[in-house]
């Protein structure tokens, strides 16, 4: 269903372009922020998720309405 699509990478992600990220200290099932801004000066959120092999997935991104 769509309400459990993934949430794709963009430039600025941590993930972005198939970067691999372990986090060697962040307990499993946490979640952590990113915040940057874009190309369009627009704040990004996104949140990740640490999993069990202590990789990171990147479950939510909201986007500033401000331009």
């Amino acid at each position: 269903s769509a309400a459990f699509a993934s949430v794709q990478p963009i430039p600025g992600s941590i993930t972005y372009d198939n970067a691999t990220v372990q986090l060697e200290k962040a307990p499993v099932g946490s979640t952590f922020f990113h915040t940057f801004a874009n190309g369009d000066g627009r704040d990004v959120r996104e949140i990740y998720k640490v999993n069990a092999d202590k990789s990171v997935t990147l479950v939510n991104r909201t986007v500033s309405n401000a331009s």
